[in-house]
């Protein structure tokens, strides 16, 4: 199926926003360098225009990028489709193998969702009055554990699927070292259900940055109970972030910046 107009103009707003930052890249080497280190695995669960593919290359790993949106998918096989250690999937990830209706925002592709329940918490909330899902279509699905049995155990997760990252989880079967998952302040009921599950895989601690700004803003790791704090303490504008989560045998501390391999 082939990208309307408006599909290719928004694709293109993402990739600017995304790739062109040279201090938004700095920044997130900076927090990603943390847990992960050259050669090591790395999943990437809802890459939308590979803004993470790219730092993490950058910190010489290797990456599973799982995508569902087809239109997304070929930029990413243009971007990284010949690189080295980077393997590219076209599929949502979830509690089961099957497919998913995938809720696709044609003006703003990186919000498209599987979550019903996601459009209808976003419906007549302050920010998010303009968005719409106009249209749907049936995408393959997959679980962690299954990407995991094929391509090996990663060291880190990155999640950020609208809405659904509690569902991500529930595919998830054991206590890999680190994740991120995604929240947003109009669904925050998804994010404590995040904590829940980490809790019953293993010994986490957490920690969340804020909207894209790539810093910690914790300077202590918390357990699961003060970080569900945290989040319904949170203010509407606040919007959207990322809660990192490390076993606690995993002693994250600040990492020194590896040099990115040629051709990123």
């Amino acid at each position: 199926m082939f990208a309307t107009l408006q599909q290719v103009a928004a694709i293109g707003r993402s990739l600017w926003i995304y790739h062109g930052d040279p201090a938004h890249h700095r920044r997130m080497d900076r927090l990603y360098a943390r847990f992960m280190q050259r050669g090591d695995l790395v999943f990437d669960i809802g890459s939308h225009v590979g803004d993470r593919i790219r730092c993490f290359r950058r910190l010489g790993c290797r990456v599973v990028a799982l995508e569902p949106q087809s239109s997304l998918v070929r930029v990413l096989r243009l971007l990284y489709g010949r690189a080295e250690g980077v393997s590219i999937v076209e599929a949502a990830a979830g509690a089961r193998i099957g497919t998913l209706e995938l809720h696709l925002n044609v003006a703003n592709p990186t919000v498209a969702t599987g979550s019903t329940g996601f459009i209808a918490s976003a419906d007549g909330s302050p920010g998010w009055e303009r968005e719409r899902w106009t249209r749907r279509v049936t995408v393959k699905l997959t679980t962690l554990d299954a990407l995991i049995a094929q391509y090996g155990e990663p060291t880190f997760i990155k999640i950020d699927v609208e809405g659904l990252e509690d569902a991500v989880l529930e595919g998830l079967s054991c206590a890999v070292r680190a994740l991120s998952f995604e929240f947003t302040t109009i669904q925050r009921s998804v994010a404590l259900s995040c904590l829940q599950r980490c809790v019953a895989l293993g010994p986490y601690r957490f920690n969340a940055a804020l909207g894209e700004s790539q810093v910690l803003v914790h300077e202590d790791w918390l357990d699961a109970a003060a970080m569900a704090r945290w989040l319904v303490a949170l203010p509407h504008s606040a919007n959207s972030g990322d809660v990192y989560a490390v076993r606690a045998d995993f002693h994250c501390e600040k990492a020194p910046l590896h040099d990115a391999p040629a051709g990123t």
